[in-house]
């Protein structure tokens, strides 16, 4: 590819991993749910925004150890991938998560804005999946359940 549209496709990239261009940006929707609303559980959703945020941590984790590291191991489906609580046992443990989510994005937004990594390239230890399909995967992940935390707490707010 050259390496106009080599940058031009990076950028893009990242404006879709990094958010806000047709909502709101990852850290502006798990930094807006009031502490009071984060463990409950809407009328007619099946998640909490507690289990929400984890379960976006847990699997954008997993994406992006797998992106870069032969010897990961992915937490067994489904359980590995969501909390066993549907409520943070702190306000601690929220603001952890939340920074932990927000760290793991930030490195896989390196790995896609380094000039060195190859887009296309298969992941070695994969089994087809290259750097390009694994940030749209994430990008995409996080996209749905940040929509549905927004969706969750619009929810609880009107109660």
């Amino acid at each position: 590819m050259q390496d106009e549209q080599s940058k031009s496709l990076r950028e893009h990239l990242l404006e879709l991993l990094r958010g806000g261009s047709a909502h709101l940006t990852p850290k502006e929707a798990v930094e807006s749910i009031p502490a009071k609303l984060r463990g409950i559980r809407a009328n007619g959703f099946e998640h909490t925004a507690w289990e929400l945020l984890e379960h976006m941590r847990i699997a954008q984790r997993d994406i992006y150890e797998f992106s870069i590291n032969p010897k990961h191991k992915s937490p067994e489906w489904p359980e590995g991938y969501w909390p066993r609580s549907e409520a943070p046992a702190s306000a601690a443990a929220w603001t952890k998560s939340v920074r932990q989510f927000l760290g793991d994005l930030r490195a896989m937004e390196d790995l896609v804005a380094k000039p060195s990594t190859d887009l296309f390239a298969p992941i070695p230890h994969g089994s087809g999946q290259t750097i390009l399909r694994e940030a749209f995967l994430v990008a995409d992940h996080n996209a749905y359940h940040l929509g549905q935390i927004v969706a969750v707490r619009k929810a609880l707010e009107r109660k």
